[in-house]
This record gives C-alpha cells, sequence and structure tokens, in this order.
C-alpha cells in the first residue's frame, strides 16, 4: 500500500481514527496491498498494535513486504523475535544472565516473563506458511511456499501476541508504576550479506536487523505519554484509550517509552529536533536548553546533518549505557559543576543514539567503529569546552584530596585508566572481537574507551583536521545504507591520512598488543641529543617524544617503525628532561619508565612519595600508600596498625603489602607482610605466573605466638572462551611454622613447636551460578608425615528453582609418624596446621568461637565424640532448599584410626544459606549423638560462617565483571 505522507490527509485519518473500527482498518490496508506490485527496493513494514494495560500484551497484525535483495533464491527466511528471549530458562538471554551472577530471569515467576505468542503466518496467497524457532527461540525461520528469486518481493502477514517482561530484568518491557518502555519489540527481519547473521538477544543492545520503511499505528491506554525515536502524528484520544500513528523511513527499529507523567520535552533546535527527559534538577531550564542547542551545533559541525525528523535522548538509554567513572556518584557528593554534569550525561546518549540510528554497522561484529567516534567526539568536546576540567572536579581543590594524583589528572584521562585497568590485569580484548565475546568491564568500559582514545591517537598523529575531514565524509556518505562495514571506515581514514596507518587498523584494532617504549643511553652534545629507543613489546605502532625545559614542551617528534630499538639523534635545544607520549595520547601500558633526564644519573633518580590512600599512578614517584587497619582475633583482640603498600588502582607486576599492628591483649607487634611478582603471559592456557613470598605472625592462644614463613610459586590457566568462569591453578609452596610458646603450656602442646610442609595442590573450578563445579587434589609432605586428599564440590540451581549442593572429600596418610592429632583429618573443625584458615579463635573448644564452621576436610557441623582420622577420611555433605534461603542439609562418612575399623558418622539439620560462602548459620538436628535439638546445651551446637575480610566481601560484587 503506498504510504500516504500528505500531512492534510494524516490529520484528517488521525481525527477520524477514534470512530473507525480497527478491522475496517485493516481490511482497507489488504485490499490495497492485493494491488501492489511485485518489486520493492525496500523493504516495507505495517504494523496494526494494540497494548492491553491489564495483561501488559500487545496485540500485533504486522504486514511485511520483503524484498530479495541478496543475488541468491531464498526459501527461507529469518525474523527477530527478541521479546522471547525472556519466555524461560533456557534461552541465551537467561544462559547470559546465569554466567553474570544473575539469577533473577532464572528464578523468575512465569508472569513475570516476556513471551510471544504466534497466531498465524501467512503469505500474499492467504496460504500459511510453516515456521520454526530457531537457535535459543528468539529467532524465527519462516519456509517459503516457492524459492523467492534476488530483485523479488513477497508479503507476509503475522499475527501474533506478545507479553512484555518485567522491566527489572534489562529496563525493557512494563514498569512497576505502570509505564513501558518498548524496545526491539516487534518482528525485524534479520541480515543476509552472504550468509544470515542471527543473533540472540543476551541484554547487549546489538540488535543488527535490516533497513525497512515502517508505519505502525499504535493504540494505548488512556492517562499515558508516549515518547519515541520515530515521527509521529498528533494522538487522538477515543473512550478508553488513545491511537497514534508512527513513521520512519530507512529505519531499523522503533522504541517506544510510555510514562504516567508527561516529563519529555521537545527541543527544536537549527539542527535537529531532541526528544528528551534527560534534566538537571539544580541547573535552570534555560541552561539546559543553551547545553541541548550546544550539543546540537557540535553533533551537526562533527558528523552532519541527522537524517530523521526526532532523535530521542532519554534516561532509561542513559542508565543502560552511562559513563562509568565518578559521574556515577549520588548526585548529593558529585564533584562536577551542574552544567557540565548535565551536558556530559546528555552527550554520552545523544552522540549514541545519532549514531546508532543512521550508521548501520553490524553493532556485533563491528562495534568499535561507533564506539571509536563516539568516545573521540566526547574527549573533543571536553577538549574544546572544558580545557581546564579535572577528572575529580571540586574536590581537586580540597585540602587533602588536592595533592592526591587522582585529582589533578584531567577529565579526558579517565578514558586511558579505565582502558588500563583491563589491560593490567591481562583481560583486554581486541577492538575486533565480537560484542557477544567480550567480557562484561570489556563490553561495558574498556573497549569503547580503548576505541575512542585510538581515535585520538590517530587524530594527534595525523592532525586533527584529518581525522575530523574523515568523520564529516563517513557520515555523509554512509548514513542510513545498508551493510556498511569497517573496511569503508578504514578506507575513508586512508582517503585523508598524508601517513601510513595499517598499524592503526591491523595492530591497534585487531590484536590486544600492548604498547610500551622506553628510552635507553642518552648522549648528548652542545648540538645534539642521541638516545635509544627500546619498543619493549614489539607493538610496532607510532611513538612521540617531547623534548621538556622546567615542564615547559620546547621540542616534538614522532618515530615510527621501531621493532625493537632505534637510535636517534634530534637537534638540541634547551631540554632539561626527554619524555615520552607526555600528552599521554597513546594508550601506553607503562608510563613510569618514559622519562629520562639530561642532568646527570642522580638527577633521574625518582622521588619517593608517601601518600595516605591508593591513587592512581603517577609516572614520576615511587609512591608508597598508607592506611589505618584494624585485625582482630581472640588472642590478640582488636590490632589496630598501618598498612603500607605500592599497589596502585592499575595492577603493576611487583607489589608488596607490609601491615604491622598492635595487640593490645598481647601488648606486642603482629602482623604480616608479602611481597609478589606477577607475570601475564597470554590470555588463554597458561595465562599468568605468581611468585611470592609472605610471612605473618599472630597468637594461637594466649601467650602463644606463631609465625610462617612461605616462599610460593603458582601457575593460572583459563579456557579460550574468556566468557568462562572455568579456572585452573596449581600452587607449590613451603609452608615454615615457628611457634613460641606459654611457659603454663609446656607439657600440654603435643608436637614440636617448630615444623615445616611442602604443599602441592592443584585447583579446578568453574564457577557458575546455576553449575557450579570445582575440584582440588592437595598433597603435602613434611619430615612426620605425607599425605594426600581430593576434593569436589558440586552446585546445581534445577529448573524448579531448587538448588542442590554435594560436596566429598577424601584424605589418605602415605606415611604418619605422629603420635597426636594435631596433623591428623578432622571431621568439623581442622586444627589448621597451616594456617590457612580465618579462624577467630582457632584454639578454642567451647564457647561462642568454637562454633565458627569452615567448610573443610570433613565438613561436618555438628561436634562428635573423636573427630579426627590418623589414617584416612571419606565424607559427603549435601544439602538443598526448602524455602528460599532455608535448606536442608546432611552429612554422612567413614574415618579411620590406625589399629580400629573404619568409623561411620552422619549429622543432618537445617541451614540458613543468607549469602553462600560468606554468612550462614546452621542448626544441628541428629547425628551420631541422637536427637540434638532437644539435648540442653542445644545453644552450644549451633554453627555458623561468617566472612569479616572487606577483600573477599568486595569479590562477592566484582565477579561477574571479570
Amino acid at each position: 500500500m503506498p504510504f500516504i505522507k500528505a500531512a492534510p490527509l494524516v490529520q484528517t485519518f488521525n481525527s477520524c481514527f477514534a470512530l473507525i473500527n480497527l478491522r475496517v482498518i485493516f481490511s482497507i490496508s489488504l485490499l490495497f496491498i492485493m494491488v501492489q506490485p511485485k518489486l520493492w527496493g525496500q523493504h516495507k513494514n505495517e504494523i496494526v498494535a494494540t497494548l492491553d494495560g491489564p495483561t501488559n500484551q500487545i496485540r500485533i497484525r504486522q504486514h511485511f513486504t520483503y524484498v530479495n535483495q541478496s543475488k541468491q533464491g531464498l526459501s527461507t527466511l529469518y525474523f527477530n523475535d527478541w521479546n522471547h528471549a525472556y519466555s524461560n530458562k533456557n534461552t541465551a538471554l537467561a544462559k547470559r544472565f546465569a554466567e553474570e551472577f544473575n539469577r533473577s530471569l532464572h528464578l523468575a515467576k512465569d508472569r513475570e516473563r516476556g513471551k510471544t505468542t504466534i497466531r498465524t503466518i501467512v503469505d500474499d496467497n492467504y496460504t500459511g506458511l510453516d515456521w520454526k524457532r530457531e537457535g535459543n527461540m528468539d529467532i524465527i525461520s519462516v519456509t517459503l511456499n516457492e524459492v523467492l528469486k534476488p530483485g523479488e518481493s513477497i508479503q507476509l502477514f503475522f499475527t501474533y501476541t506478545i507479553r512484555l517482561p518485567e522491566a527489572k530484568f534489562t529496563g525493557y518491557g512494563h514498569t512497576g508504576n505502570g509505564g513501558y518502555y518498548l524496545k526491539d519489540w516487534y518482528f525485524t527481519p534479520a541480515v543476509l550479506d552472504g550468509d544470515w547473521n542471527l543473533y540472540n538477544n543476551i541484554n547487549l543492545d546489538d540488535l543488527y536487523t535490516d533497513v525497512t520503511d515502517t508505519r505502525i499505528n499504535f493504540t494505548f491506554p488512556e492517562k499515558l505519554f508516549l515518547a519515541s525515536n520515530y515521527r509521529m502524528s498528533s494522538i487522538s484520544n477515543f473512550p478508553g484509550g488513545q491511537n497514534v500513528q508512527l513513521f520512519g523511513d530507512k529505519r531499523k527499529n522503533c522504541e517506544f517509552i510510555l510514562t504516567i507523567d508527561d516529563r519529555f520535552t521537545k527541543h527544536v533546535t537549527d539542527y535537529l529536533t531532541i526528544t528528551t527527559d534527560i534534566e538537571s534538577n539544580k541547573a535552570e531550564e534555560i541552561t539546559q536548553g543553551i547545553s541541548i542547542n550546544k550539543i546540537a551545533e557540535f553533533l551537526h559541525e562533527n558528523l552532519g546533518k541527522y537524517p530523521h525528523d526526532n532523535l530521542l535522548v532519554s534516561e532509561l538509554d542513559y542508565a543502560r549505557s552511562p559513563l562509568y567513572g565518578i559521574s556515577q556518584l549520588p548526585s548529593f557528593i558529585r564533584p562536577y559543576e551542574e552544567q557540565f554534569q548535565f551536558e556530559m550525561k546528555f552527550l554520552k546518549t545523544a552522540i549514541r543514539n545519532y549514531l546508532k540510528e543512521s550508521l548501520y554497522l553490524n553493532p556485533r561484529k563491528e562495534r568499535w567503529v561507533n564506539d571509536g567516534i563516539g568516545f573521540y567526539l566526547m574527549i573533543k568536546y571536553v577538549d574544546e569546552h572544558y580545557p581546564n576540567q579535572k577528572l575529580a572536579g571540586k574536590l581537586s581543590k580540597i585540602w587533602g584530596v588536592k595533592n592526591f594524583h587522582f585529582a589533578q589528572m584531567d577529565f579526558n584521562e579517565q578514558y586511558t585508566l579505565f582502558s588500563m585497568l583491563s589491560a593490567r590485569k591481562n583481560i583486554d580484548q581486541a577492538l575486533t572481537i565480537s560484542n557477544d565475546s567480550l567480557i562484561k568491564f570489556n563490553q561495558k568500559i574498556a573497549n569503547g574507551y580503548k576505541a575512542g582514545l585510538g581515535m585520538s591517537y590517530l587524530s594527534t598523529y595525523l592532525g586533527e583536521k584529518k581525522i575530523d575531514s574523515t568523520l564529516l565524509d563517513f557520515y555523509k556518505n554512509h548514513k542510513q545504507k545498508q551493510h556498511v562495514t569497517a573496511s569503508d571506515f578504514r578506507k575513508t581514514i586512508e582517503k585523508y591520512a598524508h601517513k601510513e596507518v595499517d598499524w592503526f587498523f591491523d595492530t591497534y584494532v585487531a590484536t590486544d598488543k600492548k604498547i610500551d617504549f622506553k628510552i635507553k643511553k642518552v648522549e648528548k652534545t652542545e648540538d645534539s641529543i642521541t638516545f635509544v629507543l627500546k619498543n619493549k613489546r614489539g607493538t610496532n605502532v607510532p611513538i612521540s617524544v617531547f623534548g621538556l625545559e622546567n615542564d615547559s614542551v620546547v621540542s616534538h617528534y614522532w618515530f615510527s617503525d621501531i621493532d625493537s630499538t632505534k637510535s636517534i639523534t634530534i637537534p638540541r635545544k634547551s631540554e632539561d628532561r626527554l619524555v615520552l607520549n607526555y600528552d599521554q595520547k597513546i594508550p601506553e601500558f607503562n608510563q613510569r619508565d618514559n622519562w629520562k633526564t639530561l642532568n646527570g644519573f642522580f638527577s633521574s633518580n625518582k622521588k619517593l612519595k608517601f601518600q595516605f590512600f591508593k591513587d592512581t599512578e603517577d609516572p614520576y614517584y615511587n609512591q608508597v600508600f598508607y592506611v589505618p587497619i584494624a585485625n582482630f582475633n581472640l588472642y590478640d583482640g582488636i590490632t589496630p596498625g598501618l598498612r603500607l603498600y605500592n599497589k596502585t588502582f592499575l595492577e603493576r607486576p611487583f607489589q608488596y603489602d607490609i601491615s604491622p599492628t598492635y595487640s593490645f591483649l598481647e601488648h606486642t607487634m603482629v602482623g604480616k607482610a608479602s611481597f609478589r611478582y606477577r607475570k601475564y603471559h597470554q590470555k588463554t592456557g597458561l595465562f599468568v605466573s605468581n611468585y611470592s613470598f609472605s610471612a605473618s605472625t599472630s597468637h594461637f592462644q594466649e601467650n602463644s605466638r606463631f609465625t610462617t614463613l612461605t616462599p610460593a610459586v603458582s601457575f593460572g590457566w583459563r579456557p579460550n572462551d574468556l566468557l568462562s568462569n572455568r579456572r585452573q591453578y596449581l600452587l607449590l609452596r613451603y609452608r615454615s611454622v615457628i611457634r613460641s610458646i606459654d611457659d603454663n603450656l609446656i607439657g600440654e602442646l603435643d608436637t614440636d613447636p617448630d615444623y615445616g610442609v611442602m604443599n602441592a595442590r592443584f585447583t579446578d573450578v568453574d564457577n557458575n551460578i546455576l553449575n557450579y563445579s570445582s575440584w582440588s587434589v592437595d598433597a603435602q609432605h613434611s619430615s612426620e608425615f605425607t599425605k594426600l586428599a581430593f576434593e569436589w564440590e558440586y552446585r546445581k540451581l534445577f529448573q524448579s528453582n531448587r538448588q542442590l549442593n554435594l560436596r566429598f572429600y577424601a584424605g589418605k596418610f602415605l606415611r604418619n609418624k605422629t603420635e597426636s592429632d594435631f596433623f591428623s583429618f578432622a571431621l568439623d573443625r581442622p586444627t589448621d596446621y597451616m594456617f590457612d584458615l580465618a579462624y577467630l579463635g582457632r584454639s578454642e573448644s567451647s564457647g561462642i568461637y568454637s562454633q565458627q564452621v569452615i567448610i573443610a576436610e570433613g565438613g561436618f557441623k555438628s561436634k562428635l565424640e573423636n573427630p579426627f582420622a590418623n589414617d584416612w577420611i571419606a565424607t559427603t555433605n549435601a544439602s538443598t532448599n526448602i524455602w528460599r534461603w532455608v535448606e536442608a542439609y546432611g552429612d554422612l562418612g567413614f574415618l579411620k584410626n590406625k589399629g580400629d575399623n573404619p568409623r561411620f558418622v552422619y549429622d543432618s539439620g537445617i541451614r540458613l544459606n543468607l549469602v553462600t560462602d560468606y554468612f550462614e548459620l546452621y542448626f544441628p538436628m541428629y547425628s551420631n549423638r541422637g536427637w540434638e535439638i532437644g539435648q540442653d546445651d542445644y545453644g552450644q551446637r549451633i554453627r555458623f560462617i561468617v566472612t569479616i575480610s572487606p577483600r573477599t566481601l568486595i569479590g562477592l560484587f566484582t565477579r561477574k565483571w571479570l
């Protein structure tokens, strides 16, 4: 049906719509459809949709004209049905949530889920077509009755109902207050560019669909306000509802935001019309309008004319992709001026939508292009309009804060900081890696920042005007075109570049190689300076060299084609230092060795800088951080002290951590120290080696001290799929234990006070919220014994939301010359002779501290008689949930002492699994001791797990990012 564009006809249709039955409208549409020609140049999409508020369902009748724009005949067509990704626990979306330790979709009730119910799919001959769901259910394949030849078109009629999910899962769907956020909600055609691009919805906002001309007749409940990225007619009201028509030419997908309050405002600028609900509570409306106009002008000047009538910039879109970092602090402590804060928030979302709505690259395979353009423009905007803006904002002027290197950093330095967080941990990934293969930190933050930094790097190398011309050319000639690729972007850059730029695409973009240079062997004469540039990583990219005099730049050079080392001579001016990458435009891995003084050896030594609390890396100082700490155990009490360490926000190879503390109960110094060198190798396989030496000293009983000395080496492996949570580790260590005993305890100690144990342990763990599994083999050898132990643990979350926890432990002495149980296997409370376990009162046999349980060795919770085994032990621990975090547990096993028969042991009870492995309570019920719950001292039998280590607790929240 030819689409009506004349404004008078549209207005007449809108005013009459409330009086016309929808069935009549659809019948008339079909009549026009039947007389249309068979050949089209563009897919056409006509939708009649009705949103039912009480059921949160949308009834849809969709007439789609599919044009075969390929060079091959098609017998099957594919459509995206991303709403159905919420339908059950087996979709790709549900599995992605599980990988990120998010159980919300797995535990959801059916009424909370989204779902698509297809009624009919017929062609233009009114013939029903076979269809099925592909892959993980949110892609539909439609089998045609005849092969669709190149250049021909076919008309398909879909009748279906979608039930919208609750917005709590991804932000899309129906909100708790009666509003709606609809995105990727109707059927859209998959892209065919030689092969079908079939992508599941995994909450990455990267739907890849063909371009269509779309018309939507949308009916929705009264008292709701509608905002959309499409052009809208005026809204018609009728009893019980509202209706609107929406139009999108050469568009991807229509986005709706329905709210119970009229919070969207329309800003008509000289460059484009913007609809937004992003606002500042503190800035005046006129100030916000000025900022929006400034951003619209900036986008127009740097990209070109926006091809659509309206740009939607919403709070919901910003929440999906915020500007991470200090800007996410609560508003009452945010350090930025209100106008700057508003503009950065608005600019981030506006650029993202501006590019997404007009440059149709593959967002899953070639996302880096839009990221590179977008973050480059953000960097440029701050450079132009806020050149003196500090990353810490107003905090950079506060006493006690302004001396931090973090407070001295420019706002745009955050992009290097966050991208290096990934690189220093060896989890960085190439920009060309598919969006669905990126770990969460890279997908959300690091790769976008790296892409923007790369464009800024290229701009500095080629000259800003070259890149600016590239962006204008690329946007003008490729906006709204189908099947635009990164190759088109490369060709446009090469067209304007006057230097060779293969390194940018083939190395910086396509690999995860690190950039790291160093200046060596400086020689100077009266009129020249000769030095050697060393490429420490072998990454052949251009590097900048600055000559400084009293922190002022007096010379600047670019050098390239340095594979390993290169001797360079430059004219001598008045330089007193040479500095690599002084403007920090190059995302260099290590900038601590980037400068060289020309005033002699002793002048080159970095100064020592003591600083309170952790900071960002300052390449001009040797930083030592200090922070007050306090630990606790029963025998030392609260032990305040000072922690000295060199760990910055960015990980570094060599780290030390020294924590002397004072025991008020023992009136002496205790504490610990560690020194570690970490070497990363590659991303997969053997990816890391650690070499360390640690020491600790504390008290294990009143006036009785233990000291441990531990040299160790460990190796780590990870699989080829970086998204996998599986890890393997091999630890080799020697623990030397030295004990000094209170005179009153001499004779009570049943082992020699000093001993050493060689320990080898291999661990294989797959940390998944649906199927957790781990196993380890541990071997120990000392002068008194040799033992071997095996441990296996498994957790399974079933479709019924019931969780089963299983653990098996077996240990055997290969030789044992000891006479006591100090080194024996234990059922419920190991003696911890290696001092690995975080006991609050390790020597207690009664009282609250003795009730602390750490699941190790036998893993029992009841305190049974004769709980030690000096020959072998084999136990199984199991638990399953009864209701939410209330579980039933049971343990059983055998243990054997030398000269005795094996003994069968068991216990059972109730477990309150409040936070697994971090805070749990165990209430014993029945065991070898009988009904424990009815015995007089039952309160002393209740056991607990508690974790008070901040570092361990932080891991609970960061595990899904790395």
